[in-house]
């Protein structure tokens, strides 16, 4: 409640007194509208979502048909593939930020033995972002891993055989009965992950600081700048607010998804 009503205000901390001025309340929402910079930062969280959830899903859905069909070869190591996500986001920051360190990371290292020079990933205009991209993959893929790995085993063994039976081939049984067994989950596991790739602020904070230039710079980072860099409290508070409302709009239809969706019978 405070952060809407300060976001009706021109609240900034060279001027205590403007907390309560209410005088023009919608002032911070219609600057929005012709900010560049607020645009932008949603184009770029846009894309930082789409790429990280679709590499999210596929790998993860990947990983979990891999472990499913292997049984005893590959269920001893599903341990190790949960590991990224169950660590503290700022370690998984923390870990990035080295391995994106040219003199320090083992990649550059590994590329200079065999002569090739790569860029500062963190600090070039085309490569920045997917090094968020990767980084964030890591982390998360695995919630996907465990969503879909638990539906594949609740799946009937009737389905499979039957299809065996008429002469299907692997593509076919994954086609026509594996994949919409596991559709509703991977339609709650595509909006989940679309929800929390909004929170990718600790990556983007210890890895580009949103640059080079606002290559990075999504939107909550942009509020966290009009805020404490800038001291625009109101104005930060608005920002705040639209992509709060943003996101409990697709946290609405996550939860209908999940009411609604129902494995195949």
């Amino acid at each position: 409640m405070f952060l809407i009503i300060t976001s009706l205000t021109p609240a900034a901390l060279v001027n205590p007194g403007s907390l309560t001025d209410f005088s023009n309340p919608f002032r911070n929402y219609t600057l929005l509208l012709s900010d560049e910079r607020f645009v932008g930062s949603l184009w770029v969280q846009a894309k930082l979502s789409l790429y990280t959830v679709t590499m999210q899903v596929l790998i993860g859905t990947s990983m979990a048909l891999l472990v499913h069909a292997g049984q005893g070869r590959w269920q001893s190591l599903r341990h190790l593939f949960v590991i990224p996500m169950v660590l503290p986001p700022i370690v998984v920051a923390v870990i990035w930020k080295l391995i994106y360190t040219p003199d320090i990371s083992p990649i550059y290292r590994a590329a200079k033995a065999i002569g090739i020079v790569l860029p500062s990933l963190t600090t070039h205009v085309d490569f920045a972002l997917w090094a968020i991209v990767i980084a964030d993959t890591w982390e998360w893929a695995p919630f996907t891993f465990l969503m879909v790995l638990a539906a594949l085993q609740t799946l009937p063994s009737e389905y499979v055989e039957a299809a065996r039976m008429d002469g299907a081939d692997t593509i076919a049984v994954f086609w026509h009965i594996v994949l919409p067994y596991i559709a509703p989950v991977l339609l709650v596991c595509t909006l989940f992950r679309v929800i929390d790739s909004i929170k990718a602020f600790p990556l983007i904070f210890l890895l580009t600081g949103g640059g080079p230039g606002s290559v990075t710079e999504v939107t909550n980072y942009y509020a966290y700048l009009v805020a404490f860099n800038f001291g625009e409290l109101g104005y930060s508070s608005a920002i705040t607010v639209v992509l709060l409302s943003l996101t409990v709009l697709i946290s609405w239809a996550a939860m209908r998804a999940s009411r609604t969706s129902q494995p195949i019978e």
